[in-house]
């Protein structure tokens, strides 16, 4: 534990000098020794962080963070400053960002540097040049590296071994899961479970999201063949096709990334529950809190259901107070096969269009995946022209589709508002648009309100009655209805209820999932039942699952009781 106040390291969860509450995690600083040209990792409050363990010289203050640069990324950093093609492999080249550290020597490359660059010609002279690549030097380097900082890395495994044999102490080994990206993290997260629990048949599961590297894909393949007796299971989604749902809702933006759920938490929600129904389980993530800001606020084990995407399991990540630095400590001393991405200079390998991408990362894409690049702009282009962007180039290549939000210019966007009118009739009756014919499909969003009970309505209106879930009384009733300005419509009257207008606005919920639905499984990752399931293209409800908890139609845990009402809302 760690005084933040008094920068003073304790075991104690109180500070014994302030009494100010201690943080977990201690922090880090990187000092350089120039005589052994390598990194030194020192906690803040370390008496001997000026002092080099390997030659006894001293060091000095370099950064907060580093992550090796790979010969390949060396002679692409040589090309684009315009320098020999080998001007860099003998040197110790480290970065942060798109700060490089040449023999400890800073040189920055600014953003417009990556902007303006010519992708055709980088690449042509990659292709000439690839035999200027020499790993003699790295690899002695590293070796170096890793000797200088064995003390970090023993601290490193001794803790994150005791967490993960703390946290899956509750758990049936069965039960516990490994979730893995095909990135630096989860293939570390997945050694050191492993290595800890002395037990190389856990099961992996991998989320291939459609859009991952060519060398996600090699990588994953890979480790299957070097891990025989990993149970690894491919969680995939099938049925969608990333172009046609950016076609129809618009691209994924920054805040508006409904491809994880469609493409990540989703097919992954059906794996687990094939594999362990209503099972909990303990999921072991590459989670790391200085990723980003939002990881920051989460804890080191989660189970709280707002906070976990998947409710069926609990999370818990044994790197997650670990900074890049310690990361490929513990890949490159420990002989760990890592995703090649990083070796061309990606520090992530998420989806390669991912919207949260830097300039960095696109201009890695547009040398190492042309074809896609190009497409992908193509594409940009032609939706900023169609929602009606005045200079869609300039739109797209300032990175401002990133930024987009809601639905406008969408016609699509229709499909989020609901519409209705106030029965004349009947009180407490609303009369709500449909974007498509009453259905069964329809009725049975009515599930979680409580029983649905056809035979108790009237046969000729083709009305259904559901009854509460606990006291069995007629709380809703259900029919199809011709209403003047309305292609399709359904009639829901409320009664024997004190809050009408609350019943009707869980109503308006479900009629939205009914008109909107695009198939993003998020409300088969929000029941914690397993109850809700996408079926062909049809969404499903199962009575004899359903506990009525109502966590799919509350506004705490999905906005709007659908995902694509945050996606294509309009001002």
């Amino acid at each position: 534990m760690w005084c933040k106040h008094c920068n003073l390291e304790t075991n104690e969860i109180k500070c014994p000098v302030c009494g100010a509450e201690t943080v977990e995690d201690l922090p880090i600083e990187i000092f350089w020794c120039s005589n052994c040209n390598i990194p030194l990792i020192h906690t803040s409050t370390a008496a001997d962080k000026g002092i080099c363990p390997v030659c006894g010289k001293k060091t000095r203050y370099l950064t907060t963070d580093l992550r090796p640069v790979f010969p390949e990324e060396r002679l692409l950093l040589a090309l684009l400053l315009g320098k020999e093609p080998s001007a860099y492999m003998d040197k110790s080249v480290w970065a942060v960002n798109s700060r490089y550290y040449i023999d400890g020597k800073a040189v920055t490359i600014s953003v417009k540097d990556y902007e303006e660059a010519d992708t055709d010609v980088i690449t042509a002279r990659l292709a000439h040049a690839k035999n200027s690549i020499d790993y003699s030097s790295f690899d002695q380097n590293i070796l170096l590296f890793a000797a200088a900082n064995q003390h970090r890395l023993a601290y490193l495994k001794d803790e994150a071994f005791s967490f993960v044999r703390g946290a899956a102490d509750k758990y049936k080994e069965e039960n516990i899961v490994i979730s893995f990206s095909g990135g630096k993290d989860s293939t570390v997260t997945a050694d050191v479970v492993t290595k800890a629990l002395s037990n190389p048949s856990l099961v992996h599961i991998f989320g291939n999201t459609t859009l991952e590297f060519p060398t996600t894909i090699e990588y994953a393949n890979r480790y299957r063949e070097t891990h025989p007796l990993a149970i690894f299971q491919i969680a995939k989604n099938d049925e969608q096709v990333f172009y046609d749902v950016c076609e129809d809702i618009g691209p994924p933006a920054r805040m508006m990334r409904w491809c994880c759920s469609m493409f990540k938490t989703g097919p992954i929600t059906r794996v687990i529950n094939s594999m362990y129904r209503s099972q909990q389980i303990l999921t072991f993530y590459g989670i790391r809190k200085s990723e980003s800001v939002s990881r920051s606020k989460y804890n080191r084990i989660e189970d709280d259901a707002e906070s976990v995407k998947i409710q069926q399991q609990t999370v818990a990540s044994p790197i997650f107070f670990w900074k890049d630095i310690d990361i490929w400590l513990y890949l490159l001393a420990e002989d760990v096969d890592f995703n090649d991405a990083y070796r061309l200079g990606y520090d992530r390998v998420g989806c390669w269009c991912c919207p949260n991408n830097n300039q960095r990362a696109q201009f890695l894409s547009r040398i190492y995946m042309p074809e896609e690049s190009k497409k992908w702009r193509e594409f940009l282009v032609s939706f900023a022209k169609k929602i009606g962007k005045p200079d869609p180039e300039v739109y797209v290549d300032s990175g401002k589709w990133k930024a987009r939000q809601g639905g406008n210019g969408l016609a699509s966007a229709g499909d989020v508002k609901i519409r209705f009118t106030n029965c004349t009739t009947e009180d407490h009756a609303k009369i709500y648009r449909l974007v498509r014919p009453f259905d069964d499909e329809l009725v049975g969003m009515f599930v979680p309100f409580g029983r649905v009970a056809p035979e108790l309505g009237k046969k000729l209106l083709r009305e259904t009655i559901i009854l509460d879930a606990r006291s069995n009384v007629p709380i809703l009733s259900i029919q199809p209805f011709n209403q003047d300005g309305y292609d399709y419509a359904v009639k829901v009257r409320t009664m024997n209820v004190a809050d009408h207008d609350d019943l009707q606005r869980m109503v308006g919920y479900q009629i939205r999932k009914f008109n909107a639905c695009r198939k993003c499984l998020k409300c088969e990752s929000i029941c914690r039942q397993g109850a809700i399931s996408i079926i062909g293209d049809s969404y499903y409800i199962d009575p004899e699952k359903c506990i009525h908890c109502k966590m799919c139609m509350t506004a705490k845990y999905l906005d709007g009781g659908c995902m694509m009402d945050k996606y294509m809302r309009t001002k």
